[in-house]
């Protein structure tokens, strides 16, 4: 990787695509457990499904599987699979029959919902006894000097570029009123090792990015790629990256 501070720039553009490549995917352990506290396993909803990563993993566990997203560049680098459809839609209006849904899920998206809205629609198209699951992940961890670069960057650096809502992702969505009857999930973590391109990859896909670009600040993120890549050592090598997963879990 030559130019790592141009690579990025040029990421930044992809959109959806970008997100489909580089975000990370869930542990299949994940959707297993959504599976198991479902009260079947005919429906599962996944709302705010991006380019479908969890939507993925939960069609291997559930008869059918709806994503919705109001982006359509999200759906459209969605990847198509046998039980799973997508659509465009808002987490406030789904398009579902009411008393349909075993299991409704939020991955990394509830933080820009109209909960109070979206919590009537999972009130309508949830049937008894069905699941809603917030699912969110923790800032990475990388080790050693590439977590001291990364902290720096994340908390100071890109820090003030975060939208608000950011930090209730930080929390694990622990401070937003959640009026069903909760219950606690097992502790899982996302675990990849991912060479210096996926890496700088998945950062081109924060909002938090997208923002301070917008601001004239290029500056931040070449200086971050060009720190990065001097410790990584080489572009090819491959470092272990991981992502608590935090849930708030309940039965509607």
């Amino acid at each position: 990787m030559a130019n790592p501070s141009t690579d990025l720039r040029n990421w930044f553009d992809q959109g959806g695509q970008a997100y489909a490549r580089f975000r990370p995917e869930y542990p299949a352990g994940l959707a297993a457990y959504l599976a198991s506290v479902a009260p079947d396993q005919r429906l599962a909803v996944d709302v705010g499904c991006g380019s479908g990563q969890l939507t993925r993993q939960l069609a291997g566990c559930f008869h059918t599987v709806v994503g919705l997203d109001p982006s359509a560049d999200q759906i459209a680098h969605a990847a198509p699979q046998e039980n799973v459809s997508y659509a465009c839609a808002s987490a406030e209006e789904l398009p579902l029959p009411s008393r349909s849904a075993s299991l409704i899920t939020a991955a990394q998206a509830a933080h820009w919902f109209d909960l109070p809205r979206f919590y009537a629609e999972v009130r309508r198209v949830a049937q008894p006894s069905a699941v809603l699951a917030l699912v969110s992940y923790a800032v990475l961890c990388l080790d050693g000097p590439l977590g001291e670069r990364f902290e720096q960057f994340y908390w100071r650096e890109i820090g003030p570029y975060w939208p608000a809502e950011r930090k209730l992702v930080d929390s694990g969505y622990a401070t937003i009123d959640f009026p069903f009857g909760e219950f606690p999930g097992p502790e899982i973590a996302i675990r990849l090792e991912w060479n210096l391109e996926e890496f700088l990859g998945y950062v081109a896909t924060w909002s938090a990015v997208r923002s301070a670009r917008e601001a004239g600040r290029e500056d931040l993120l070449r200086r971050f790629a060009a720190d990065l890549a001097e410790r990584w050592g080489d572009a090819g090598t491959r470092h272990r990256v991981s992502w608590p997963i935090n849930m708030r879990i309940g039965r509607v």
